[in-house]
């Protein structure tokens, strides 16, 4: 899938190699965060930045915030163009790109190629693959992986100043226009966890916070994250002796945040809000994705770095307990496991169930071992009931257990809630029809679904067989 910093380079220098490679034309079905299509011809005379992406990968979240400041200083001179390619087939689907742009902040046009047509002019083969293009029209360096923000910058500070002094550096109209947004109570939710006094608390990612609900309405919202994605209700016993309530995997801060209910404040429990690379100390975190307790410590779903860690609130210790940081899907003692984007966890007695999205799969963790129930590889998904063996699952991100011991799956790119029974084996469809399912919240009496994609928890009724979710009262959106 995506590449780490290692990631190669490769660079076309116009002074020792004729300039032979024209930057080829870029197509597809459609644009967005412009308001019209773009061609290279029009772009001559500034440097074009091309960002082969696909929603689903984490290593291409982590390039668009990389991009972000090299977008900044270079606006006059750089247009950056997002190229998305899809992997699976709901990232085909252009209302559910258009979700993904506005979700995570897409503040340059984007080409939508489901067909991979411009992918392949470019021959590119790697997500994100970035492609650099002078204001004549020629490639002059191709990035492969995340990481290479620095060199981007360092070669445009060079080339920039020898474009100016051939007068070949011209500025263009702007091409980026910003989609309408409605705004609603909240904005692509992604977890939701009952807190003290009848209380929710949501990670409402699209706002960058955390919202405690009663009844429907918001009674507290708590600042200062970057699309949070999970949340930790921690034993009230644990609670009182740190000072703090709720642990936030901040996903884009790369950091574990703490609540304090009672008076608000918000502080670091850990990460110092820079990606964490290979061979670095765990003072840093990757794009954690959700926490949950289980054998007394907070367990992260890390998935920057397709590992589990844990952190333990009563001393701040942070450890990699699972995963190589390889990329895939292998069972095996936990330190030796490979994890692809671990997306979702839940505790259930001595085993805790993984979401793992990239493989598309549901793991389990018990015993110091990690186990497959339902997943095979990177690129083998679809939406099949069957037997664990057949069955088949897409982009999965939340995962929840049901009272009656089903462990039920939002099949986030499927739109779907699906049921894996641990004793038959056996995965079968409980509701259809959802708009990115992210997480379920199961209280007493109802079962609610975040609904990311419509900006709402709204309860559902979870039955057997494909059928359409039946949403029953008010939602909160």
């Amino acid at each position: 899938m995506g590449l780490r910093a290692q990631g190669v380079c490769v660079r076309w220098d116009n002074r020792d190699v004729p300039r032979s490679v024209r930057a080829p034309e870029v197509r597809g079905r459609g644009w967005l965060n412009t308001d019209r299509p773009l061609t290279m011809r029009e772009l001559r005379g500034r440097f074009v930045l091309l960002d082969f992406w696909t929603f689903c990968c984490i290593n291409c979240l982590h390039v668009l915030e990389e991009l972000r400041p090299v977008e900044e200083k270079w606006a006059d001179e750089l247009v950056v163009v997002g190229v998305h390619s899809p992997k699976f087939e709901h990232e085909a689907d252009p209302e559910a790109l258009a979700r993904a742009v506005e979700r995570h902040g897409v503040t340059h046009p984007v080409l939508d190629d489901p067909e991979l047509i411009t992918w392949q002019a470019y021959a590119a083969k790697a997500w994100p693959t970035l492609v650099l293009v002078d204001p004549e029209g020629y490639v002059v360096a191709t990035y492969a992986g995340e990481g290479h923000a620095h060199a981007l910058d360092a070669l445009l500070e060079e080339l920039v100043e020898e474009h100016r002094r051939k007068h070949t550096l011209q500025p263009g109209a702007a091409t980026y226009t910003p989609p309408e947004v409605v705004d609603t109570l909240l904005r692509f939710p992604a977890r939701a966890e009952l807190g003290p006094d009848d209380t929710v608390l949501v990670a409402d990612a699209g706002h960058d916070a955390v919202v405690q609900l009663r009844d429907g309405e918001e009674i507290a919202r708590f600042t200062g994250f970057r699309e949070p994605n999970g949340l930790c209700v921690l034993p009230a016993d644990v609670a009182s002796g740190v000072g703090y309530d709720v642990v936030v995997a901040d996903t884009v801060g790369h950091r574990l945040g703490g609540i304090t209910l009672a008076t608000g404040e918000v502080r670091t429990l850990a990460g110092d809000g820079r990606q964490w690379m290979q061979g670095e100390p765990t003072t840093s975190l990757s794009s954690p994705w959700d926490v949950a307790w289980w054998q007394e410590r907070v367990w992260i779903a890390m998935a920057g770095t397709h590992q589990l860690w844990t952190f333990d609130p009563r001393t701040g210790a942070v450890e990699v307990v699972g995963g190589t940081s390889n990329e895939g899907l292998r069972d095996g003692s936990l330190a030796d496991a490979w994890f692809a984007q671990p997306s979702a966890l839940a505790p259930d007695g001595d085993r805790m169930w993984v979401a793992d999205s990239e493989t598309s799969a549901l793991r389990w963790v018990a015993d110091g071992a990690v186990h497959t129930a339902v997943g095979l590889g990177l690129f083998d998904f679809g939406f099949r009931d069957g037997e664990r063996e057949e069955a088949r699952l897409q982009h999965p991100l939340g995962v929840q257990v049901l009272p009656d011991g089903t462990v039920a799956v939002c099949d986030t790119y499927n739109g779907a809630i699906r049921g894996f029974d641990p004793e038959t084996g056996r995965l079968r469809t409980l509701a259809v029809g959802l708009a990115d399912p992210a997480d379920l919240l199961v209280t007493a009496g109802t079962t609610y679904v975040v609904e990311s994609g419509e900006h709402r928890i709204v309860p559902v009724v979870l039955g057997a067989g494909r059928r359409r979710a039946r949403r029953l009262g008010p939602s909160v959106r």
